[in-house]
């Protein structure tokens, strides 16, 4: 399975700001958006040029593919999947990668990144409805149940605890129920557009696929 393997902080720094893809560690002055406020490479100009159209759009497009942790044909799959339907493509290419169950896993705050939810998912410690389910693209549907499962061994009960303590450490979207006394999280609707906060203008991305 192909993945991103380079460091994370340089896509944010490729980007121009902060894609809180380390979790915790984009709040503290370690974020190296924060401490070096300039494009990954050797020979790079330390003033950044004015975009063009093309280069707006290609960079929201990078963007959204960043926070997800989407790499260029699954992402153009997404879009291509998106323009099929009816309704507003752009609303529905987000709607499909918050439906992505790494970023579920995520958004009820289980994990402290995209990042970390997808290894997890990887590794099989998370259901659907009861069933395991270890693919981080799976799309959940509405009434869905996401629950942490339970191998008995006492090691994996303690590894469980130590990561959900004090949860939710941040807001659950309201498309979501998180039971914080079962460890569970319950999928109540497919998010609108209000509820993604990821600040990705899904109409250049349109407009970019477009061209």
């Amino acid at each position: 399975m192909a993945r991103y393997t380079d460091p994370v902080c340089r896509q944010c720094r490729r980007i121009g700001e902060k894609l809180f893809l380390k979790g915790d560690r984009c709040y503290t002055p370690k974020c190296a958006v924060d401490r070096k406020k300039y494009p990954p490479g050797m020979h790079v100009s330390l003033r950044r040029r004015r975009p063009s159209d093309w280069g707006i759009q290609l960079q929201e497009k990078q963007k959204a593919r960043f926070t997800y942790g989407v790499l260029e044909r699954q992402f153009r799959r997404y879009f291509e999947a998106a323009r099929d339907r009816s309704g507003v493509t752009g609303e529905i290419l987000l709607q499909l990668l918050e439906g992505r169950l790494d970023n579920v896993v995520f958004r009820l705050a289980f994990v402290d990144s995209r990042r970390q939810a997808r290894q997890m998912v990887n590794h099989g410690h998370f259901s659907v409805n009861g069933k395991h389910v270890d693919i981080p693209s799976y799309q959940v549907k509405p009434d869905d149940t996401i629950a942490w499962r339970t191998k008995g061994e006492s090691s994996h009960q303690e590894f469980i605890k130590n990561l959900t303590v004090d949860i939710p450490k941040r807001p659950v979207p309201d498309w979501l129920r998180l039971d914080t006394e079962n460890l569970t999280g319950q999928i109540l609707s497919l998010p609108e557009t209000s509820d993604i906060d990821t600040g990705i203008d899904s109409r250049l991305i349109v407009e970019f696929y477009s061209r």
